[in-house]
């Protein structure tokens, strides 16, 4: 079975760049699910109802959220709506929206479980503890589990990743939008990536106006955020998973316009 995960689509450069660069991506590694994170979907911060349904039409199977899935409240009415829609499991009970789905895809069933860290990020509940309980009850219904984690520290991510190793097929990191070079099969046969990367302007700060960044840095001041124009790129991975739900490759890409 096979997985394409796509980076963090950042704002309108991020979601035309995967309009016209997903169907290329398909014909060339044919997987058959797709999984992308999509909380900074909607100018950079955040997500609306129309932004999924769009997202969803190119073929994207599940969209994963983070810290940023509240942003936008015009879509708390609507959250129930989007089945397909995810914010982190681990945020307090009461919380709108769902944390994890199964997707029946060709002849396969595939659990995705998004979660959030806890270091440098809100303080929400233990992503350790309860991703125990919501893998065991997957697990009862499928061997393919992906785990979108949006988390800031690096070392967390790899802890989680340890932590997981044997009892999901992957755990994909998300949030800081840079890509790491570190992808690779854990000993216990779970596919592994400190962060996925960002489908995004490649020429900007984490996706937004370089020029704007650098004010914020440089005198400390409040300005306000802009995401940054042009041609975007595509981060992604593609990870390979047996029969028992363990991965046996993963592989990291990038599709930019030329």
């Amino acid at each position: 079975m096979r997985v394409l995960f796509l980076g963090d689509i950042f704002a309108e450069p991020g979601r035309t760049a995967v309009k016209e660069g997903l169907p290329k991506i398909l014909d060339e590694y044919h997987p058959h699910i797709v999984i992308a994170n999509g909380e900074n979907a909607a100018h950079g911060a955040g997500i609306t109802y129309e932004i999924a349904l769009e997202l969803h039409s190119y073929g994207i199977d599940v969209i994963t959220g983070g810290n940023h899935s509240f942003d936008k409240k015009v879509l708390w009415d609507k959250f129930y709506l989007l089945p397909y829609l995810l914010r982190p499991a681990n945020y307090p009970q009461g919380a709108l929206g769902r944390g994890y789905v199964i997707v029946e895809k060709k002849d396969f069933k595939v659990g995705v479980l998004n979660l959030q860290g806890r270091v440098e990020m809100q303080p929400i509940d233990s992503p350790f503890s309860l991703g125990d309980k919501i893998i065991e009850e997957l697990k009862s219904i499928t061997p393919y589990i992906i785990v979108d984690f949006h988390a800031e520290a690096t070392a967390e991510k790899e802890a989680l990743g340890f932590y997981f190793d044997g009892r999901v097929s992957a755990v994909i990191g998300t949030h800081t939008h840079v890509q790491t070079g570190d992808e690779r099969i854990l000993p216990k046969g779970t596919a592994y990536i400190t962060d996925v990367g960002m489908c995004g302007v490649e020429d900007s700060v984490i996706g937004l106006d370089k020029e704007v960044a650098l004010k914020r840095f440089i005198t400390g001041m409040p300005w306000n955020f802009e995401p940054a124009k042009g041609n975007a790129t595509l981060h992604f991975v593609v990870i390979d998973i047996d029969s028992s739900g363990k991965a046996v490759q993963i592989l990291r890409g990038k599709w930019k316009k030329i």
